[in-house]
C-alpha cells in the first residue's frame, strides 16, 4: 500500500497517524497479537478503574477502540464502494455510555478484537489503488479510504499509550 499523503486526511487524525512507523498492513497484523497480549497483561481488578471521576474505565477504553474500528471500517467500505454520501459523526461518549462495557470480560474483548481485525484485514486486502484513493466526507471532513486504515491502527496505538501512561501507571507504581 502506498504511503499516506497529508491531503488524504484532516489534521484531527494526525496524532493517530503519526504513531504508525512502517508498513500499515504489517502494523495491523502485528496488532492482532500485540494488543491481546497487552490486554492480558492488565490486572483483572483494573478493568473498571478510571484515573479520574469523569474518565472512562479501562474496559470502556478498550471497547471504544473496538467501536471506533468498526465505525472507521464501515466508513472505508462506503467510500471504497464509491458511495460518496456524507457520513455523520458518531458520538463516542454516547457509544461508551450505552455499551455496558464494564459487564464484559477481558477475554470477550480480546475475542471480539481478533475477529473484527481479521475481518477488516480481509476487506482491506481486497481494495485496489483506485478504491484506496477514494475520498469522502465523514464528520464534515474529507478523508480517503487509505487514511481510515491508518486511523484504525493509529487510534489503537494512541489509546494503548493512554492506558499505559494514565491508567496502568497506578498499578505499576503499586508493584
Amino acid at each position: 500500500m502506498n504511503q499516506l499523503k497529508s491531503d488524504e486526511y484532516p489534521a484531527i487524525y494526525s496524532d493517530y497517524i503519526e504513531t504508525i512507523v512502517g508498513d500499515i498492513k504489517e502494523e495491523l497484523v502485528l496488532q492482532i497479537e500485540s494488543f491481546p497480549e497487552f490486554i492480558r497483561s492488565i490486572p483483572g481488578e483494573m478493568g473498571e478503574y478510571a484515573y479520574a471521576e469523569d474518565k472512562w474505565t479501562v474496559k470502556e477504553v478498550l471497547c471504544h477502540i473496538l467501536d471506533t474500528e468498526r465505525v472507521m471500517a464501515y466508513r472505508a467500505l462506503r467510500f471504497a464502494r464509491n458511495d460518496m454520501t456524507a457520513l455523520a459523526a458518531f458520538e463516542q461518549d454516547e457509544f461508551v455510555a450505552s455499551g455496558r462495557h464494564n459487564e464484559r470480560s477481558f477475554d470477550s474483548i480480546i475475542e471480539e478484537f481478533i475477529h473484527l481485525r481479521k475481518a477488516n484485514l480481509i476487506f482491506f486486502n481486497t481494495l485496489n489503488e483506485t478504491e484506496l484513493n477514494r475520498k469522502g466526507m465523514a464528520s464534515d471532513r474529507l478523508i480517503s479510504v487509505r487514511a481510515f486504515i491508518h486511523v484504525i491502527a493509529g487510534h489503537l496505538n494512541h489509546h494503548r499509550i493512554i492506558l499505559q501512561e494514565r491508567y496502568l501507571k497506578k498499578s505499576n507504581d503499586l508493584a
